[in-house]
């Protein structure tokens, strides 16, 4: 047997948006093991979280991730929500939800657009992207950012969404829809997408319990699972739409189901905007004066899969603990069961088909003091004071 060699893809390199170091154990062209490096971006959220008013900590979540930059505070605001027992109004369920499937959108069209890319498909590249563009307008119209789009808040959300928004926002969805008609046909049908992607990268049913992988990867596997549907939250209990799958769980899968998936959130906007005009006006919040002593958990599908927060409050201004686990945490770690045996050309496609984000599953290592550079605490220590400060709030909770 050949002596294996190591290939590096990171911790910078064209692939990935973000910094992470995989290593590729290779004989000759097969990959034989994978190893990954993380925190090279750690910044920090969950402790800065303690530090921020509950208005302020909205702002603080949405920079986890700029292109999941509403999932997090849906996810937060799920969490507030829960602990207040605070029911949000109709009308800014339905904003909610036409944001959170705008996103969507916007970023399954990044991600076909970047596969393309990666596969040397340029064409599919220009088209998802240049299709992308009239999505992010209407964020702009919106909320007045492109990404970042401050629209939540404890219990409501920050600006309505008028009668002429409307009217833009249904003739753009009928422009995305025939756009997403023509992409879709491209990938779909093409020879030499079907000859790079079917059968590369799979992950089983069984892989995908393993692992615990969320969202779009999951499903790709025939796993019907989506937090929109098992566990409703904003309008998703209230408009008609099904779960996309796929069974086969290469990376031809991952593509097919994002695709279909554009199909449903176009569907659900429109009955969401339906449902608005109906009602006409409608309360945009409830009004929030005090958070009390509590636990609450929020979850929200994102692009990516579900979105997880956890938060304690203790009656004062700020959270007391603020724990975030996000999609691309449990997928990334699916990388090793669907590189290995590929090539190292089919391996970076497999590592990009789960659309990982790499800032969201950053976590401390190790804690440096900052004068003398002297390790403090490794991440064992870290977790064991991590343990002792849950137990201690459990305990005065009691």
């Amino acid at each position: 047997m050949s002596e294996k060699k190591i290939i590096p893809v990171g911790p910078y390199h064209p692939l990935q948006e973000e910094p992470e170091l995989f290593k590729l154990y290779c004989e000759g062209e097969i990959v034989r093991d994978i190893k990954w490096e993380t925190g090279y971006n750690h910044r920090g959220i969950e402790k800065l979280s303690e530090q921020k008013t509950f208005d302020q900590v909205f702002f603080l979540v949405e920079r986890i991730c700029g292109i999941c930059s509403t999932s997090h505070p849906f996810a937060f605001a799920n969490a507030m929500e829960e602990i207040a027992e605070i029911e949000v109004p109709d009308r800014a369920k339905y904003i909610r939800t036409i944001i959170a499937e705008l996103e969507r959108l916007h970023s399954h069209l990044l991600w076909v657009g970047l596969a393309g890319h990666f596969l040397g498909y340029n064409t599919v590249f220009m088209w998802a992207w240049k299709y992308r563009e009239p999505v992010l307008d209407l964020f702009e119209m919106i909320t007045g950012n492109r990404n970042s789009y401050a629209m939540f808040k404890i219990g409501g959300v920050r600006r309505d969404i008028t009668s002429a928004q409307i009217k833009e926002i249904e003739k753009v969805m009928q422009t995305v829809k025939r756009k997403t008609g023509l992409l879709a046909g491209a990938v779909m049908d093409d020879p030499v997408i079907h000859a790079r992607t079917r059968g590369v990268g799979v992950l089983t049913k069984q892989d995908i319990v393993d692992y615990a992988a969320v969202g779009p990867t999951a499903r790709a596997s025939g796993v019907d699972i989506d937090i929109r549907r098992d566990d409703p939250y904003a309008a998703y209990g209230l408009v008609n739409w099904k779960v996309i799958t796929a069974e086969a769980g290469d990376v031809f899968a991952k593509a097919e189901v994002r695709l279909l998936e554009m199909y449903e959130s176009i569907s659900i906007i429109e009955q969401c905007l339906e449902k608005m005009k109906k009602e006409n006006e409608g309360n945009t919040e409830v009004r929030v004066r005090e958070i009390p002593e509590g636990v609450g958990s929020g979850r929200a599908e994102a692009p990516r899969g579900e979105v997880f927060h956890f938060v304690v409050t203790d009656g004062s201004n700020s959270p007391v603990r603020h724990k975030i686990r996000a999609p691309s945490y449990v997928n990334i770690a699916t990388f090793k069961k669907a590189c290995v045996g590929q090539t190292i050309a089919d391996a970076t496609i497999s590592l990009a088909a789960v659309d990982p984000c790499y800032c969201c599953t950053e976590r401390m290592a190790v804690a440096y003091d900052f004068k003398s550079r002297e390790k403090i605490h490794n991440g064992y220590d870290l977790l064991r004071i991590s343990q002792e400060k849950t137990e201690k709030i459990r305990i005065i909770k009691q």
